[in-house]
């Protein structure tokens, strides 16, 4: 027995018909009889009077009904107030972004969202930190880079390439460089916000047999940060080379103000993902964000 035949058992009874009844539950006749004598062998006494012109509800049944149909009432009621959540009407989602993409577009993007479904709030934190969803109560995290923790679930977005570069003037002054060997020889500012890879600068170049071969510098130099645009003010002030996600220096590529350098070099690419605690079920305005979220990169996408 289950509640789904009480509730056929409650159409039967207020259909006042198998027929009526079956047609409702999008079954058949026969079917819908099978369901109820059922579910009267599983409780053990006779719930309906079945004769060729109509049916009546026995005593047990009379009682039965009384208690089922307040049981698919209360049912209505819990799904439509999970519905009013799951379906993204109301609630405030708390979210995380790295502040390149915060800066970059997410603000006006989670902004235009907010417009979109007035009754949504966002609370939404730019930083750098890897922080503890679950711990802080945070429904979503933007994130680049691999998923450690597999309690989380993470939606790809885009993917992130990244670019060393510096600026003309560093390069007048400085000379070409031409070889990863050569970058020893410059002052390389170092990005610190990443788990790895501050001061090890990782590539990948085409081989022999066109096969991709991984190769690595030690860098070093007289800044480090773990703020992007902080080593990309002193790039364009002239003061070193960097190594960065492309999207934060993508206008200043354009404008001619940092110039990319090593082309025979493929600098390294990094997944952004929407990173959420693992649920069974995603709650709609959840869902709706992160495809929000997802265009709004697709949108900027030559900038990544």
């Amino acid at each position: 027995m289950n509640a789904a035949d009480l509730t056929l058992f409650v159409n039967v009874a207020d259909a006042g018909s198998f027929n009526k009844a079956a047609q409702q539950a999008g079954l058949s006749t026969p079917a819908l009889s099978k369901r109820i004598s059922k579910l009267e062998q599983d409780l053990g006494a006779q719930l309906i009077h079945r004769t060729t012109r109509r049916l009546s509800l026995t005593e047990a049944g009379e009682s039965l009904y009384v208690h089922a149909k307040n049981i698919e009432g209360q049912v209505s009621d819990a799904i439509a107030s999970v519905s009013a959540f799951s379906q993204g009407l109301t609630g405030t989602i708390k979210m995380s972004v790295p502040t390149i993409s915060g800066e970059l577009l997410l603000a006006e993007a989670v902004a235009d969202f907010c417009q979109k479904y007035p009754n949504i709030t966002v609370d939404m934190r730019l930083e750098n930190d890897f922080v503890d969803l679950v711990g802080e109560g945070l429904d979503l995290a933007i994130r680049t880079g691999k998923l450690e923790d597999s309690s989380l679930i993470a939606k790809p977005l885009i993917q992130s390439n990244w670019v060393v570069c510096c600026s003309p003037s560093y390069i007048e002054r400085h000379g070409e460089v031409t070889n990863l060997e050569a970058l020893k020889d410059h002052n390389c500012l170092a990005y610190t916000y990443q788990a790895q890879g501050s001061f090890d600068w990782r590539f990948t170049k085409q081989g022999v047999g066109k096969k991709t071969v991984e190769e690595s510098v030690r860098i070093s130099g007289s800044f480090a940060t773990n703020n992007a645009q902080a080593l990309r003010k002193a790039a364009l002030a002239g003061f070193g080379i960097v190594y960065v996600p492309r999207c934060c220096v993508y206008e200043d590529l354009q404008q001619g103000k940092l110039v990319a350098i090593l082309p025979d070099y493929q600098p390294r690419r990094l997944g952004v993902y929407a990173i959420y605690p693992f649920t069974k079920y995603l709650p709609e305005k959840l869902r709706l964000l992160i495809e929000h979220i997802k265009q709004a990169y697709q949108d900027k996408k030559e900038y990544f």
